[in-house]
């Protein structure tokens, strides 16, 4: 597509631009800076993987086709009209928007006519032709998710494949998608895939200079990567969602270098009223599905509404939760104060992009480990498994009415001495500026029992799936989820942290426990834990410093209040409905045995007024079926390699061997802002 810059006529967007300011001398030479960070950070692939993809594409498109004339034959259409039959594909996401980097799968889009199917056809016969073919590999359906894929790798390439079926009897070469007519007597799954294309699209029209939206936008996916708030699924912020923020900041400031646009997205959604929507042009009305909070009850509970471009305009963002809005505010905020340092010439472009030290930054945290028996078991397992990770996050905050705030990592970690396996985890803690209220306990072991009794409602669950939900303190984190396997020490945490808090003058970002916090953690030693029905492995490690984030003060803009008056009408009637919990059904796994008994569960108590940890409380325990009880406050232990039940879908049971509690250590308290537990 060609530069549009050069257009001086035309309005971007649904207002006037902020400022048509062109770049200074200073602008120019910190762009150049940011480039060079850019292309020292890898983020552009090499000319021989571009013909690779290119090849890869060329190769599926033939593939599609000769699969669509193999259907249409079994289905006794006559072979003259075999050989017209067609299929296309299309691209769409970070490739289509051309800001993808090396080893980056591609999202495609395979369009066929109306007697190919997606659940008989596309996942039963091209699933079996391509499981035939050995240079595809990894091969992996989903039809279960809000939008059916199927994903492998061609000739290495990875490969994310939607599949559309169109009301025509035949699909001409020439199809144009962008129309509206082509989403006329399809279903609501149809209109999502179809969507991926035409979104993309949209969001291309709609900017005023594509190159430096393309940059720009380059910067915020791996700023948002590094940072951890990358990721769709977890509910943050995926790559159309980041594409329609950064394209409004794009027609906001139409002539803008990539720096400046960096500089205008972090400043400009750190002081965004949410739930005001950003949109990229008028909100086409006329379809029931059409984003519109005055009509529709559900769209004025989304958070974060970022909308689609294209027709029906949709909110893209309608995952967002308050504890993955609170943590991408706190991020933008940081990303705030970082630019403007850039710009006053006291700090560096590496410093915006520093990784979150997401391990550091908890004092407990939940471990999620899944397993399967096989490569292809464990693909399905964790495909679905990591879809429904974002209600055990929204659960446990309604239950505890917004006090516990989880972060989850958007992503997985594996060990490899242990095949198809792999964990997930959540930083868990108090709500800040929220007083303990003498030593209330919150416990959340029915959330957890319902969060597992769904996931293995899964309609392709096997006996030999298994999933692990526990507590693990920061100093127990197991040491596979650090680089190169090594957990960092005492003195490198505190030196890195220092060079941070030094980077920018008069900006504590990160700041370490005083020597007093630490100190009153050594007079308390307790084995505390959320409860969970099977106890996973604990990795004992030194105790660390607590990495902070801090808040910081919020100024007004004239891009805000130009888009909150924009804006009015859609904020009107938004409120927010709290909803109870979906079913009632829990999920308990029988006990298991421990003969030999179990460490005693001692329970914090605090000053109601202090906050501070005053002492344990005499509690009488007693140990039966290997569960400790204590008042309310139970945990599940079990032996060393005990088989334990779980309970699967349908009631039905299955045993895998838990993991070894190697190391398991008494744990210290560390701050009273987590006695809840």
């Amino acid at each position: 597509m060609s530069n549009r810059s050069q257009n001086p006529n035309r309005v971007y967007g649904v207002t006037q631009p902020i400022s048509m300011a062109g770049p200074s001398e200073s602008d120019m030479i910190r762009n150049r800076e940011l480039e060079k960070f850019l292309a020292d950070a890898g983020l552009f692939e090499s000319p021989e993987e571009a013909i690779r993809r290119e090849e890869a594409l060329a190769r599926l498109d033939q593939i599609v086709k000769d699969w669509v004339k193999h259907v249409s034959r079994t289905k006794g259409l006559n072979e003259q009209v075999v050989e017209e039959m067609n299929a296309l594909i299309f691209t769409s996401g970070s490739y289509r928007l051309g800001v993808h980097g090396p080893g980056a799968d591609i999202d495609t889009l395979c369009v066929g006519p109306m007697h190919v199917t997606r659940n008989e056809d596309f996942f039963g016969e091209l699933h079996r032709i391509l499981v035939e073919m050995p240079d595809v590999q990894e091969l992996n359906s989903v039809p279960d998710a809000y939008v059916p894929v199927m994903r492998f790798k061609l000739d290495g390439i990875p490969i994310d494949l939607l599949y559309a079926s169109l009301p025509l009897p035949n699909i001409p070469e020439d199809l144009d998608i962008s129309q509206d007519s082509i989403i006329h007597n399809v279903d609501e799954q149809t209109v999502r895939i179809l969507n991926g294309r035409r979104v993309t699209d949209e969001i291309l029209n709609l900017v005023p200079n594509i190159q430096n939206f393309r940059t720009a936008l380059r910067c915020l996916r791996l700023w948002a990567k590094r940072r951890g708030i990358y990721s769709n699924v977890a509910g943050f912020l995926g790559g159309v969602n980041w594409a329609i923020l950064v394209a409004r900041i794009c027609q906001l400031y139409p002539n803008a270098l990539p720096c400046t646009l960096v500089s205008r997205v972090v400043r400009v959604y750190n002081l965004w009223q949410w739930p005001n929507p950003v949109i990229l042009c008028p909100i086409q009305e006329g379809s029931s599905n059409v984003w519109d909070p005055r009509r529709n009850r559900k769209d004025r509970e989304h958070l974060m509404p970022i909308i689609t471009p294209a027709y029906p305009c949709m909110n893209s963002s309608y995952n967002v939760s308050n504890s993955t809005l609170r943590i991408m505010m706190e991020e933008f905020r940081r990303g705030n104060e970082i630019c403007e340092a850039i710009e006053a010439n006291k700090a560096v472009w590496v410093t915006l992009f520093e990784p979150f030290a997401f391990f550091e930054a908890y004092k407990d945290y939940l471990q999620i480990d899944i397993k399967a028996q096989s490569g292809d078991d464990f693909r399905n397992w964790k495909g679905w498994v990591e879809s429904r990770l974002r209600f055990l996050n929204s659960m446990i905050e309604r239950y505890t009415g917004g006090i516990l705030q989880c972060h989850p990592y958007p992503g997985d970690f594996s060990n490899e001495c242990r095949p198809h396996c792999c964990s997930y985890f959540m930083g868990l803690r108090r709500k800040q500026g929220s007083s303990p209220e003498g030593g209330k306990q919150f416990d959340i072991r029915w959330i957890v029992d319902k969060f597992k009794h769904q996931v293995c409602q899964y309609s392709a669950w096997k006996a030999t799936m298994w999933i692990n939900v526990c507590h693990v303190r920061r100093k127990n984190i197991p040491v596979f989820v650090f680089s190169g396997g090594i957990r960092p020490s005492q003195r490198a945490k505190v030196a890195a942290q220092d060079c941070l808090g030094k980077r920018l003058p008069g900006n504590n970002f990160l700041h370490a426990d005083d020597a007093g916090s630490r100190k009153r953690r050594k007079q308390v030693v307790v084995n505390r834990g959320v409860h969970l029905e099977e106890f996973s492995s604990l990795t004992s490690g030194t105790s660390t410093a607590s990495l902070q984030i801090e808040a910081g003060e919020e100024e007004q803009s004239e891009a805000v209040i130009a888009d909150t008056i924009r804006n009015k009408n859609y904020r009107k009637n938004m409120t927010n409905h709290d909803q109870e919990p979906e079913g009632s059904v829990k999920c308990r796994s029988p006990s298991c045995s421990n003969p030999k008994g179990a460490s005693p569960v001692e329970k914090w108590v605090t000053d109601s007024s202090s906050g501070e940890i005053v002492g344990l409380s005499d509690m009488k325990t007693e140990v039966s079926g290997g569960t400790v009880e204590s008042n309310s406050f139970q945990l599940s232990m079990t032996e060393p390699g005990v088989q334990i039940p779980v309970v699967g879908a349908g009631g039905r049971n299955s045993c895998s061997k838990s993991l070894q509690n190697e190391g398991l250590e008494e744990l210290e308290v560390l701050s009273a802002d987590i006695s809840f537990f």
